[in-house]
């Protein structure tokens, strides 16, 4: 494997980068200018001003001869590198470790974690250790009006290099795993935003297709008709009287066409904008998994004494029927839904009688791309997509989801739970 993905670049802008870097050469001049000027301490000041000109010159390398808009990681890579010498010589030259500012050291390599590819960033690592332990060893004392490595005695000075160097490990491998979560919850997040698309795109088209069912049907019953009375008049005309058989052949087959586009024919067109109790698209995602499945669905809507409309919402059903779809796909035979409200709060509770949430997992649900190392649950066990898409969409819709497993059955279990002021205003 190649050591630079050549078709991989910077997710940072050139610009933001280069503002970046003129914002840190410009706080380097000034902490010479006034550490030399003000303070009176003495060090090759044309030297250290000359390391910080060679900065600004690459910086001017990638205004105007650097001509893409976005670093390769190659380039990223090297003009890292530089950052990291170019202050490393600057500290070389004012007391090395001991120098507070050293801490800047760190940032090229932190930087690049959340930007380049992980090989990469453990060879910004090594590179970095190795500065810092130079510095420890290899640097020109600030001798007036205080020469700095003779304020501490050896523990606290070699303290200094071993924090340094534990800080960045730690914290690189900190934002590499945190940009690994991210990543993965972006994919994630786009997968959903993808689902609702098509989700938001069929309701369209059905509705479309209903209307135009409507629309249509009264034209094409009239162009029947017509057809009818002209082969009743050409009888007698083989030829005409076929071209007509034909015709009124495919006007039936336009209005069976149009049929199957519709939602559910002429029977379901109020449902496309209709809105409905949570009991009654409760009833609906239920039949919808009745038709497909073996097990049996358990409703229990006794305790609703709540029977107020809400305005359709997809990303609410699509959110539900993930969860009544995943108690289907682990149940052994039955899923229990119940439904429960007052003047407050509406409640739904979506149980299975299976196996339930994996120990190793159940303090991660909610999360896209879980793995489970139990073997017995292994094999049957999803990435987490789908728990992670209803529970994003429901809570996007004002509901708190808790997922646990059952206390009274054996498999799993999601509370879903609204206040009704926030349900019946969405």
């Amino acid at each position: 494997m190649k050591f630079f993905e050549t078709s991989k670049y910077f997710s940072l802008k050139k610009s933001t980068y280069i503002t970046l870097r003129w914002i840190g050469f410009f706080g380097q001049l000034l902490a010479i200018f006034t550490v030399y000027t003000f303070l009176g301490f003495e060090f090759n000041f044309l030297l250290a001003n000359f390391i910080v000109l060679a900065g600004v010159l690459s910086n001017l390398f990638l205004i105007y001869i650097y001509k893409k808009t976005q670093l390769s990681e190659r380039s990223a890579f090297i003009f890292l590198i530089i950052d990291i010498l170019q202050l490393t010589f600057l500290l070389y030259l004012t007391g090395g470790v001991a120098n507070p500012f050293v801490i800047f050291l760190i940032i090229p390599s932190i930087f690049s974690s959340f930007n380049l590819g992980f090989r990469i960033n453990i060879f910004i690592v090594i590179i970095t250790s190795i500065c810092i332990l130079s510095l420890t060893f290899f640097y020109q004392p600030l001798p007036s009006p205080l020469n700095l490595t003779t304020s501490f005695n050896d523990y606290v000075y070699y303290s200094i290099p071993l924090a340094l160097i534990s800080a960045l490990i730690f914290m690189n491998y900190f934002a590499l795993a945190f940009e690994d979560q991210t990543r993965l919850r972006k994919e994630a997040l786009s997968r959903m935003d993808e689902v609702m698309a098509k989700e938001h795109e069929l309701l369209s088209l059905g509705g479309q297709a209903a209307a135009a069912a409507h629309s249509l049907g009264t034209p094409l019953s009239t162009i029947k008709l017509v057809s009818q009375e002209l082969k009743k008049q050409f009888k007698d005309q083989k030829e005409v009287e076929k071209d007509i058989e034909l015709l009124v052949s495919q006007v039936d087959r336009c209005n069976e066409i149009l049929k199957r586009l519709s939602l559910n024919g002429n029977d379901e067109d109020d449902f496309i904008d209709e809105d409905l109790t949570i009991k009654d698209y409760l009833d609906e995602i239920i039949t919808s998994f009745e038709n497909i499945s073996d097990k049996n669905f358990i409703f229990n809507f006794d305790q609703n004494s709540n029977h107020q409309k809400i305005i359709k919402s997809i990303e609410i059903i699509y959110g539900l029927r993930n969860f009544i779809g995943n108690a289907n796909k682990f149940a052994k035979k039955n899923i229990f839904i119940t439904l429960k409200s007052d003047s407050e709060f509406t409640e739904i509770t979506v149980e299975d009688d299976g196996l339930g949430y994996p120990g190793d997992i159940l303090p991660k649900i909610g999360e896209p791309y879980l793995k489970t190392f139990n073997a017995d649950q292994k094999s049957r066990a999803g990435l987490g997509l789908g728990i992670f898409i209803g529970k994003t969409l429901l809570e996007k819709n004002f509901a708190n989801v808790n997922c646990r497993n059952s206390k009274t059955r054996s498999g799993a279990e999601v509370v879903i739970k609204w206040m009704n002021k926030d349900l019946f205003n969405i």
